[in-house]
């Protein structure tokens, strides 16, 4: 599973994720005071929302530098998975958000306050600037990352989310039209809610230790057995180490009259899983022909 992703220097990475995370900060207080004010509760949950961001964007910002640590004797795989387990993190609390603002969102529907239009349309708008900018700031980043794509989907949902707070704003203005307001609340919400849903099975599969999505695991079993030497594979076990790193471990039986022939064999296999699926982290255990496993599954311990 070879990737290709640009380049980014960590450090230019950090500094973005920084900016970010100050400009969410600021943004979040100015529409919490200004939801408060105006009686705007779009503008309040666009505000929650952002504030989530704020600390998603502490915890990716803490997970990155704790992800470039080096394996030691207590994380003997690196630390490279806290990225994963941020992205977890992330979207979890997006689904949090989405609920809570579809409750709150119901309850105004019932008796929807004043709302002061202008308040909104502007703070809206300010909304609208910061999310785009920090969108903009770690869109590069999120092609090689769960963890800034995550960040990178609070930040594109937000400014989404901040256009449908301008638009109810104006409608305010124009037709005082009160209920537009918890409308586009749900609205949101439903969206925050549609994205995390469809998001979060990737860190989920990954920490549950699951093949890897883009690894047809029988083609690289076949390709294996194809060697010569090899009789059969079975205890097959695949993973990803980090995001873009597939690992496999795994039972190879060798047909007896090439067993002094193993380092070869062994050497052709590694050889095959790196170039022709990207594996470059394979465990391989060995069996002669007459002492294999007998009945032995071909995925797992059985």
């Amino acid at each position: 599973m070879p990737h290709d992703h640009a380049h980014m220097e960590p450090k230019e990475g950090d500094r973005r994720v920084a900016i970010a995370i100050w400009a969410n900060g600021l943004l979040t207080l100015a529409q919490i005071v200004g939801g408060i004010l105006s009686g705007s509760l779009a503008l309040i949950a666009d505000a929650i929302h952002n504030f989530s961001d704020m600390a998603s964007l502490v915890i990716a910002f803490g997970a990155r530098k704790i992800a470039r640590r080096p394996a030691d004797a207590k994380m003997t795989f690196g630390y490279g998975r806290v990225e994963i387990v941020a992205a977890l993190i992330n979207y979890t609390s997006l689904i949090i958000i989405g609920l809570y603002l579809v409750y709150e969102g119901a309850m105004r529907f019932v008796d929807p306050p004043e709302v002061a239009g202008w308040t909104v349309v502007i703070l809206g708008s300010v909304a609208l600037f910061i999310d785009t900018l920090t969108a903009w700031l770690t869109y590069s980043m999120q092609k090689g990352s769960v963890n800034i794509r995550a960040l990178f989907l609070h930040n594109l949902s937000d400014a989404l989310a901040s256009v449908a707070v301008i638009v109810g704003g104006v409608l305010i203005l124009l037709y005082d039209v009160r209920w537009v307001d918890p409308a586009i609340t749900i609205g949101i919400a439903a969206y925050i809610l549609w994205l995390a849903f469809s998001e979060i099975g990737g860190p989920i599969r990954t920490l549950m230790l699951g093949s890897p999505p883009d690894i047809d695991t029988d083609k690289v079993i076949a390709a294996v057995e194809d060697v010569d030497g090899v009789e059969e594979v079975h205890h097959a076990h695949f993973w990803q180490m980090q995001e873009h790193r597939a690992a496999l471990d795994t039972h190879v039986v060798i047909a007896e009259d090439r067993w002094d022939d193993l380092e070869n064999i062994k050497t052709a296999i590694k050889s095959r899983l790196d170039e022709e699926f990207g594996i470059d982290h394979s465990t391989l255990e060995f069996e002669r022909s007459a002492t294999k496993h007998r009945d032995a599954d071909r995925y797992g311990h059985g």
